[in-house]
C-alpha cells in the first residue's frame, strides 16, 4: 500500500500525490539513492545518559549487533532540543521499568540520505523560526500560518510518507520486531516503511497536524483535546470531513516526562516552597533553543531581574545548549553579564556535581557544553533546583515545573501554553514583555503564584498526568 495515497482510509487528491512523488524525486536527486547500501550499527554507551542505561547506534563496516531481548529502540531525529528532550523521557521510562534504551538519531549519519534530507529541512525551520522573530510581517503571513495549517493538512502528510522511504534504508538491518518508540513522525514513518512491526510514534505539541501522523505505528499523544482532534483528523482536510482514525491506533497517555523527574515531584516542589519561606532568592531558568529565536525577549528579562539579583531576591539559570555564540551574543548585550555570571562551560561532570551539590546557586550561572546530550539533559537537572522555568509553549509546556510561557514561535506552540495554563503548573500564553516582567515581580516579591503551581503540579501527578513516557513504552513492549 502507497501510504502517501492513502492515509487511515481517506484518500489523497491526485495533485497533491503527484507534488508528493515529484519531492522525493527532487531530493533523491539532491541527495542520493541508498536504497542499495548496507548499513551496519555497533553500540557504545553514551556517556551523558549512562545513568539511564543508555546506548548510542553508530555506523560500522561489517555486522554484528546482537539486540538484548529486552532492548528497545528510540528513533528520533536532532532537530532543534524538543525532540531529544522527548526522547531523553522515554529512555528514561524504559530503563525504569527494566528495557534498555538504544539511541537511533536518523540525523547523526552524515552520509546516508536520510541524515542528508533531515538536516536540509531542519536548516529551514531553523532559519524561519529565525526570521519569525526578527521580521513580523513574516511571522504573520508565513510562519504562524504555516505551522498552525500549512503543517495541518493531510497533504502535508502524503509528501512526508514519500520522502520517508528514502529513509527507509539506514534501518533495513535491524531486527524489526524490536520495540521502536520514535519522538517525531519521520523516524517513525522511515520505522514502518522499513518493515518494523511495533512502533510508537510519540507525537509532541498540543495542536493536531497532519504533519505527525505515520500511519502503520501506534500514536501517543498527551492530552485529551489531543487526542480528539488526531481521532478525528480535525481540520487536515477543509473541503471534507476525513475519516476517523481506526480504533487501537491512537491513545491519550499523558505527558512525556522522565522518570527521575516524576519521582521526584514532592520532593522538589517542597524544596521551592521551603526556599520561598525562608526568603531564599527566587530561581529563575532560561531554557535558550537552538534555533536563536526570542533573543531579544531574553535579553529583556535579564536586564530587568539583574537589579533584584543584586539586591539577593532573584537568581538567574541559563542554560544555551550547544550554542556558545548566544551566550556571547547576549552577553555583548548586556555587558555587566561578563563580570557576574559564573559559567559552566563543556564541563558536564563539573555542571552535574555542581547542581546536584546545590550550593552557591546565587546570580547568574550559565550552562553550555558543545556535547549535544550534555546541552540538553542539563535542563533536566536544571528543572529540579529552579523555583520557575521561563520558556516558549514547546515540549517544555508537559514538564512539571512551575512555568512562565512567553510567546511561542509558530502558531501550533500556543496550544502547549493553554494545556499548561489548564493543569494548573504553568501560565497562559504572555504574548507582551511587559506581562512577562510582571508576571516575574508578582513571583519574586508575593507569596501566591509559586505555591498555585506547585499546588498544580501535584494534582497533576496525583492524576496520572505526567505518565506519559511510561504509558508509550508499554505501548512498544506489550
Amino acid at each position: 500500500m502507497d501510504r502517501a495515497k492513502l492515509i487511515f482510509g481517506n484518500t489523497v487528491a491526485e495533485k497533491d500525490y503527484r507534488k508528493a512523488c515529484r519531492q522525493k524525486e527532487k531530493f533523491r536527486k539532491k541527495f542520493g539513492d541508498d536504497s542499495g547500501t548496507d548499513y551496519y550499527f555497533a553500540a557504545e554507551d553514551n556517556a551523558v545518559l549512562a545513568p539511564l542505561g543508555v546506548k548510542n547506534l553508530v555506523l560500522t563496516d561489517r555486522p554484528g549487533l546482537v539486540l538484548p531481548d529486552n532492548a528497545l529502540l528510540v528513533g528520533n531525529i536532532r532537530m532543534g532540543y524538543g525532540h531529544y528532550r522527548i526522547s531523553m523521557a522515554i529512555a528514561s521510562a524504559a530503563h525504569a521499568m527494566g528495557w534498555a534504551p538504544y539511541w537511533l538519531d536518523l540525523n547523526a549519519f552524515p552520509a546516508s540520505t536520510a541524515t542528508k534530507l533531515i538536516s536540509h529541512q531542519n536548516d529551514l525551520y531553523s532559519l524561519g523560526s529565525r526570521l519569525s522573530q526578527k521580521i513580523g510581517l513574516f511571522n504573520t503571513l508565513v510562519w504562524e500560518p504555516i505551522n498552525s495549517e500549512g503543517f495541518r493538512k493531510l497533504s502535508y502528510n502524503a509528501g512526508d510518507q514519500k520522502n520517508a522511504e528514502l529513509m527507509a534504508p539506514l534501518l533495513r538491518n535491524l531486527p524489526k520486531d524490536t520495540p521502536y518508540v520514535a519522538t517525531h513522525a519521520w523516524p517513525a514513518q522511515a520505522a514502518v516503511h522499513a518493515g518494523f512491526t511495533r512502533v510508537v510514534n510519540a507525537i509532541p505539541d498540543n495542536w493536531p497536524m497532519a504533519l505527525h501522523l505515520a500511519e502503520g505505528a501506534i500514536h501517543t499523544v498527551q492530552t485529551p483535546s489531543s487526542f480528539l482532534g488526531y481521532k478525528m483528523l480535525r481540520g487536515m482536510d477543509p473541503r471534507r470531513q476525513l475519516k476517523p482514525m481506526p480504533e487501537g491506533t491512537l491513545y491519550d497517555v499523558g505527558h512525556y516526562v522522565d522518570h527521575e523527574l516524576v519521582v521526584n515531584i514532592e520532593a522538589d516542589c517542597e524544596a521551592r516552597l521551603k526556599r520561598m519561606r525562608e526568603g531564599a532568592p527566587r530561581r529563575y531558568l532560561l531554557s535558550i533553543g537552538g534555533a536563536g529565536a526570542q533573543q531579544k525577549l531574553f535579553e529583556d528579562i535579564i536586564r530587568h531581574l539583574l537589579p533584584d539579583i543584586r539586591a539577593g531576591k532573584a537568581m538567574l539559570l541559563i542554560n544555551t545548549g550547544d550554542h556558545f555564540e548566544v551566550w556571547e551574543s547576549i552577553a555583548a548585550h548586556i555587558p555587566e553579564l561578563k563580570t557576574l555570571a559564573e559559567t559552566h562551560f563543556d564541563d558536564y561532570p563539573a555542571a552535574k556535581a555542581f547542581l546536584e551539590k546545590g550550593e552557591g546557586l546565587t546570580g547568574v550561572q550559565v550552562f553550555c557544553h558543545r556535547d549535544i546530550f550534555a546541552a540538553v539533559y542539563v535542563t533536566n537537572l536544571l528543572l529540579r533546583v529552579c523555583d520557575v522555568l521561563l520558556t516558549k509553549p514547546s515540549e517544555l509546556s508537559f514538564y512539571p515545573v512551575p512555568k512562565l510561557m512567553i510567546h511561542r514561535v509558530g502558531g501550533h506552540e500556543a496550544w502547549g501554553a493553554i494545556r499548561a495554563a489548564e493543569v494548573g503548573d504553568g501560565s497562559y500564553e504572555l504574548e507582551k514583555t511587559e506581562e512577562v516582567l510582571a508576571m516575574l515581580d508578582e513571583i519574586t516579591d508575593g507569596t501566591e503564584l509559586l505555591p498555585a503551581l506547585c499546588r498544580g503540579i501535584l494534582r497533576a501527578k496525583a492524576a496520572g498526568i505526567y505518565n506519559g513516557a511510561y504509558e508509550a513504552v508499554k505501548l512498544a513492549v506489550r
